[in-house]
């Protein structure tokens, strides 16, 4: 050091070193910080990916779901955690709630299934993303406990392998309460699905047609979305009422 400052060389040496480390104030590499982000995103990534893809794409088998319920965790992830330093933490992270709230992705209307496991990993990369005073112990345990609940209730609590179909009906002569044997019998004639369920829609007296719902057993057989997403043409769904 003695050697530099005689030859005038040490201020050269520094600007080097800032050079080699900083770019217009930018560290180049924080290990530290790097290692961090890193660490978390793994747990996030193994966490969200055990719920999507055991969980919740070994049931619906829905390939647009699984690749929006990955990317939107890793994306919100990323976007919070970088952002961090910005004195807008919790502010930004309800923010998304109520943007996906309120436009629910407009071009398409998404079932109640796919909100609660959307919602579900977008609160999992909040916490992962803003919970940088918490140690590792203490993240997993809002992770594990979402991701055992999910678990839970897909395993044992709705394991019962019901699916539901929209039908329009023609023979409304059968929708009476009275006559719920006879209009189960012949949808089950019809259909060759073993019903547990119906509920009427509208009904439109001109056409002699009923929109059903129906619930019925798929013996563990993944069922399509196409059930509950399909729209009948020339028809508005109102709210459904549960014949006795």
């Amino acid at each position: 050091m003695i050697l530099l400052q005689d030859l005038g060389l040490e201020n050269s040496v520094d600007a080097v070193h800032n050079a080699a480390t900083k770019a217009f104030g930018i560290n180049w590499y924080d290990g530290a910080g790097f290692m961090e982000m890193l660490l978390r995103f793994l747990f996030l990534f193994v966490i969200v990916w055990f719920i999507v893809h055991f969980l919740y794409y070994r049931k619906t088998h829905r390939r647009d779901y699984f690749f929006t319920l990955i990317l939107l965790s890793v994306s919100i992830f990323f976007l919070i955690y970088l952002l961090g330093s910005v004195k807008v933490k919790i502010g930004f992270a309800l923010g998304l709630f109520a943007i996906f709230g309120i436009l629910r992705y407009r071009t398409e209307t998404i079932p109640v299934r796919e909100m609660t496991y959307m919602f579900s990993v977008i609160c999992l990369s909040v916490i992962n993303a803003l919970a940088d005073t918490m140690s590792f112990a203490e993240l997993a345990v809002p992770n594990l406990a979402i991701a055992g609940l999910i678990w839970l209730f897909e395993a044992f609590v709705l394991r019962g392998n019901l699916s539901s179909k929209l039908i329009l009906y023609d023979r409304i002569e059968l929708i009476s309460p009275e006559r719920r044997e006879d209009l189960i019998e012949d949808l089950q004639k019809r259909t060759g699905l073993k019903i547990t369920k119906v509920k009427v829609g509208s009904v439109d007296f001109l056409k002699d047609s009923a929109i059903l719902k129906i619930e019925y057993e798929t013996d563990g057989v993944p069922t399509s979305h196409v059930n509950n997403t399909l729209k009948i043409p020339r028809y508005e769904w109102e709210e459904v009422k549960e014949t006795n």
